[in-house]
């Protein structure tokens, strides 16, 4: 069964880059969202296994999306994503709660290998 995951970015190419990247793999996207409120609404409908969210987006950014997933599930799997890798940015998230940082722009492998390596733990 595949690893069920949640794609939020308000970039709709980076959302659609996620599922064009995790076709075809141990991973499939069961939704998508474009900023943090939708994120939020998204992950209380499905709980999904994975989420990749993006740091910087309008309505609700990343980190606050991140702070309320975790409230709901302390156990969410959350891997942040951002172009904006300041090191503040990036401890404050992981501090919250995510598991992981990827930087933009990323590779398919290094997507992957980040996801498999969240399951794994």
């Amino acid at each position: 069964m595949p690893y069920r995951v949640l794609a939020v970015d308000d970039s709709l190419l980076m959302r659609r880059k996620v599922e064009k990247s995790l076709k075809d793999t141990e991973f499939e996207v069961v939704a998508t969202a474009s900023d943090g409120a939708e994120a939020v609404e998204r992950f209380k409908e499905l709980t999904p296994d994975l989420v990749l969210l993006d740091i910087v987006m309008p309505n609700k950014d990343g980190p606050t999306a991140l702070r309320e997933i975790i409230a709901l599930d302390e156990s969410a799997r959350v891997i942040m994503v951002s172009s904006l890798g300041t090191d503040e940015a990036v401890t404050d998230c992981l501090e919250a709660g995510a598991l992981r940082f990827i930087q933009k722009p990323f590779t398919t492998e290094l997507l992957l290998k980040t996801l498999r390596a969240v399951c794994a733990e």
